[in-house]
Parts: structure tokens; C-alpha cells; sequence
């Protein structure tokens, strides 16, 4: 299908879902504040966007009316939220924007040559925002399209709004003047599909505990073509970028090599007199001691001045090994107290002044590390998005270092604060419960946001966890009820008794023997994610005697536990 064709087919798609959506309620107008240098700041509501309970699925929506520009002009931020009817903001613990990837039909993309995947956030709800001067361009003819991935935690339907809001320059303004346009390139680990996603496990990491994808992956791509890397197609400059992890995630790095470049920065020569040793005190009395003791400070100072300055050299070295320089790092700030378990948290991106050139036959590249020790992060990403300016000058990365740590994109937001883990108790501890039915070898259903059959949070003698001969397995398979109304489940092994408060925080995929059955569900038409494609699955059969306790990564609020005896 031709990309004219595929566009005007997601189009029509697109046309339907959101006649369906507006049916129920009028949409809202923007809401505009002007700012002092004559940029609008504008905030547009998408939707109401009806959420199904436990909705965790892709959807496309096209942008009609209010919900972006009316006119030509420039984007120079852009800030993502998801809100209530009433304006506030969910708690992240019951709804969240799992991610939103803004495209422009009217355009293709730079690194996949499909559709212009312009603008996008995720749940830690990244700022994008550009240098003075410079922004996305837009015109009101464009046709734009939001894949959104709305997770509602819950059994409770929400009707919600995508909120985004931009500083925008109207063109033909005298702000508008001199505008120098970005081009979006779509860096990540597994670009071009739908759901760019891998699995990360607990102790798969080095000695440090962190896995760098795909670098210490096994077979990353067994296509042979490496998605996480991209052949500059024109000469130009980078002129921001920031990072997209999910839970678990460290940083994003992006490299970049150039047929037959060397380090050509500051050489560094370490001087001589660091090498110097103070003169020895032992034996010197008197005077000798006094002029020893005078030489010594006199030397600790020379040396100091002399380190200072030798680190200052280092400290603006580029990174190069061989042809390869690195160009930023965009490092995850966990404001949560446990630590990498959660969405509250924020990247950090580029300063105003990194301004990498690069050249056409370039190679940019991409990795993304993640945390091994405390627990394993199935479904992972590692996204950078980076904006170029074509017919600019900016900073050689082999001659100048640009790769200074990053800026701390927004802060804390309130509606993380929901971390979990705590009281009361959604069930007793499984693992002091008596044995439970053994296990027949009919499939165990689940169905109403329970584990029938081996839920811990039913009464009495419903919430035993059943029994099973070691060697053997337990069969879970979705009802269908819930496959008629796409709410999908998995079962992912947590550390008993995995019975605290559900929060953004807890529970997680910690448990002492690892298993996890990935989001069991089905999808008609070739793409089935973010489905494993598969609607039962089954305990392992290896595990020694003992009580294992695990939880939906979908709905966390579901816990449920088996025995081996």
C-alpha cells in the first residue's frame, strides 16, 4: 500500500473512532496565555477520550478543530498531560499516559521513511522544548494523528482528555522571523515497530548490575538490520534530544561515527609536577625542618593550581574511542524513594548549547542501560528523539567535547505520589495460608480482575493457593469476557507475600524465582501488541517446593499465589 493510500486508510479509521469518542460530550476550546516575546502559550485538549476498564491497549485519533493550531507557525515546547473532565490530573497509581506519539501524515519520517513521528511522551511525561530560534514548523493544511496508549489501572471506566500545551509562534510575526526549522529523528533501540519493546531480567546485568541494550542483549536483531542505528541523510546540526525509559531504567545514550574521524580535541599532558614527592621530614630538625616544611606547602600548591588545571583540560576532552564519539547521555532522575521502581521520575536533556554537527553518511546510534538487581522490567524502551537544523554550524564532537551532563527537564509531579507498599494489606500472606485445592488440570480462569482460584484477596477457603506436584504446571486462561472487551492480564512473579498497598511503587517484578507470562491477550490483524498473542499460560514446571506469589503488571490491584509441594 502506497504511504497516500495507508494514510488515507488510518484517516478514515481514525475519522470513526473519533466520531465515536465526540458523540457524548462538546469539545472544549483551547486555552491561550500571551507571553513577553510574543509567543502564544497554548493549551489543547484532546478528546474526551473514553478509557474502558482496564484498558491498556494502542489507539490512533486523529487532531480535528481546536485541538492544534489554526495558522502557520512555529512549535518551540511542548509540555504533555492527561486530565479529568474537570481539568485535574489522575493519580499515575490509576491512570496512566502510558505513551502518546504525535505524527504528522503530511510528512515522512526521517529515520523509517513511514509517517513523521514528530512530538511523543510517556509516562514520566517529558518536556521537549528547543533553543532560541529554533522550531518545529507548522502549517494548519497538515493532517496530524495521536498513537496514544492510555493505561487505566482499574475495573473503573474514565473519560479523559490528552492535554498538550505549546509555546507557539504565529508565522508571519516579527518573533517568527529568522525561525530556523527542526527536522524530528526518531532514535530507539527497536525503531519501526508499533511497540518497540524488550524484556529486561533480574541478574541478566554485569558485575555493576545494569543491562545496556542491545549491546549486552543476545541477539538483538536477528533480522541483521541494527534498529538502533541511522545513516545521516543531510548535513545539519543536533540541536536538542532527551531520553525515554520505562520503570527500571537508568539513561539513554546516543553516539555518533564518522568514516575515517580521530580525536582531534585538547591533548592533555599530565604536568611534571604532580609527579613530584615532598621533601621527607624524618631526621630534619630546626631550621632544615622549617624550610622542608616550607617547600612542602609551597609544592601541595603548585600541585594544586597544576591538577586544577590538568582537570579542566580532561573535563573538555570529547569521548572518542576510535571513530566513535559520545554525544549525550540523558539520565533518569528518580525522585521516588525506593529508588528506579517507578514512574516518579524525570530525564534529562540537552542544554542550549550542545549544538552537535553532523554530517551526511554520519552514523547515529543509540543504547539504553537499565537497573539488574532489584527486580526484572519486562515491556522496556529506550527512545531518544532528537531535532536537527539543516545549513548550521554548530560544535565538532571530535574536536570539542558535547556530551556535559543534562538539565533536569520538570520536577516532582504531585500525581506520583500515590508510591504504594504500605497499609492496609489487600490480603493476608499467602505463605502462611493452608494448602488449597490441588490443582485438577483444568485451566484456572481469570475473570473479573481476579485469579480464580489462586487469588489471596478472596475469603476463606477460596483464597488457598492451590496446590501442585513439583514438576508439574498450572494452566491460567483469560474468560471470555475479558477477551471480548480487550482487558488483558499476565502473571508476574513478585517477593512474597506481595500483599501491600498497590502504588506506583508496589508491586514489582521482584519475586525470588523469576516467571512472567507477558500482557496474555489477542488483537485481530497481523499487528497483535502489545499482546504476546496468546490467551493461556502456564506456571513453570522447574520451580522447587514452596509458595510463589505474583501480580498483574497490567492491574497491580490483582495478587494471587500456587504452591508446590
Amino acid at each position: 500500500m502506497s504511504f497516500r493510500r495507508f494514510t488515507f486508510a488510518l484517516l478514515l479509521v481514525g475519522a470513526a473512532l473519533f466520531g465515536l469518542a465526540s458523540a457524548s460530550a462538546e469539545l472544549p476550546s483551547s486555552s491561550v496565555r500571551y507571553l513577553d516575546d510574543g509567543v502564544q502559550r497554548i493549551t489543547y485538549r484532546i478528546g474526551p477520550i473514553d478509557v474502558t476498564p482496564g484498558q491498556n491497549r494502542i489507539a490512533y485519533r486523529p487532531l480535528f478543530g481546536a485541538e492544534k493550531p489554526a495558522v502557520d507557525g512555529w512549535l518551540t515546547r511542548l509540555k504533555p498531560d492527561l486530565v479529568n473532565e474537570d481539568g485535574s490530573v489522575p493519580l499515575s497509581s490509576k491512570v496512566m499516559f502510558h505513551h502518546g506519539v504525535w505524527l504528522n501524515l503530511s510528512r515522512k519520517d526521517a529515520t523509517t521513511g513511514s509517517f513523521e513521528r514528530f512530538y511523543a511522551t510517556g509516562e514520566e511525561k517529558t518536556i521537549t522544548s528547543f533553543p532560541q530560534g529554533f522550531g518545529y514548523q507548522y502549517k494548519a493544511s497538515d493532517t496530524w494523528l495521536l498513537n496514544h496508549m492510555i493505561h487505566n489501572l482499574t475495573p473503573q471506566p474514565m473519560k479523559l482528555y490528552a492535554t498538550y500545551t505549546v509555546d507557539f509562534i504565529p508565522a508571519g510575526t516579527p518573533a517568527a522571523e529568522g525561525m530556523k526549522a527542526v527536522t524530528p529523528i526518531w532514535m530507539d533501540v527497536e525503531n519501526g515497530g508499533i511497540y518497540p519493546v524488550f524484556d529486561v531480567f533480574r541478574d541478566s546485568g554485569g558485575k555493576d548490575g545494569k543491562f545496556t541494550y542491545p549491546d549486552d542483549a543476545g541477539n538483538p536483531y536477528p533480522s541483521g538490520v541494527e534498529k538502533n542505528k541511522w545513516t545521516v541523510d543531510r548535513d545539519g546540526v543536533l540541536v536538542a534530544t532527551a531520553g525515554h525509559v520505562h520503570t527500571g531504567g537508568l539513561y539513554t545514550d546516543l553516539y555518533l561515527e564518522r568514516d575515517g574521524a580521530k580525536y582531534a580535541g585538547p591533548k592533555c599532558v599530565r604536568p611534571p609536577v604532580l609527579k613530584q614527592k615532598p621533601v621527607k621530614l624524618r631526621g630534619r630538625k630546626g631550621e632544615a625542618r622549617r624550610k622542608a616544611l616550607k617547600r612542602n606547602r609551597k609544592l601541595a600548591k603548585r600541585k594544586a593550581k597544576a591538577r586544577k588545571r590538568y582537570q579542566s583540560c580532561l573535563d573538555r576532552q570529547p569521548d572518542v574511542e576510535g571513530n566513535k564519539v559520545h554525544l549525550f547521555r540523558s539520565k533518569a532522575h528518580y525522585f521516588e524513594p525506593a529508588g528506579p521502581v517507578s514512574w516518579d521520575m524525570a530525564m534529562l536533556g540537552t542544554r542550549d548549547d550542545w549544538m552537535v554537527e553532523v554530517k551526511k553518511g554520519d552514523v547515529l546510534s543509540t543504547t539504553t542501560t537499565y537497573e539488574t538487581k532489584i527486580a526484572s522490567w519486562p515491556e522496556s524502551m529506550g527512545i531518544m528523539v532528537a531535532y536537527m537544523a539543516e545549513g548550521q554550524t554548530g560544535n565538532d564532537p571530535y574536536k570539542r567535547k558535547v556530551d556535559y551532563p543534562g538539565i533536569l527537564i520538570h520536577g516532582h509531579y504531585p500525581e506520583n505520589d500515590d508510591h504504594g507498599g504500605k497499609l492496609p494489606l489487600v490480603g493476608p500472606d499467602a505463605t502462611s495460608l493452608p494448602d488449597g485445592v490441588a490443582y485438577s488440570g483444568n485451566p484456572l480462569t481469570i475473570s473479573d480482575y481476579f485469579y480464580q482460584g489462586a487469588d489471596f484477596r478472596l475469603p476463606g477457603a477460596s483464597g488457598r493457593p492451590p496446590v501442585v506436584p513439583k514438576g508439574q504446571s498450572i494452566k491460567f486462561q483469560l474468560s471470555d469476557y475479558d477477551l471480548q472487551n480487550e482487558v488483558w492480564h499476565s502473571l508476574t512473579s513478585c517477593k512474597a507475600p506481595c500483599n501491600k498497598s498497590t502504588g506506583i511503587a508496589y508491586p514489582i517484578a521482584d519475586g525470588e524465582f523469576q516467571f512472567e507470562s507477558g500482557q496474555m491477550g489477542t488483537l485481530p490483524g497481523p499487528n497483535k501488541a502489545p499482546t504476546v498473542d496468546r490467551t493461556w499460560w502456564e506456571t513453570p514446571g522447574d520451580l522447587p517446593k514452596g509458595t510463589y506469589t505474583f501480580f498483574c503488571r497490567v492491574h497491580p490491584l490483582m495478587r494471587g499465589a500456587f504452591r508446590v509441594k
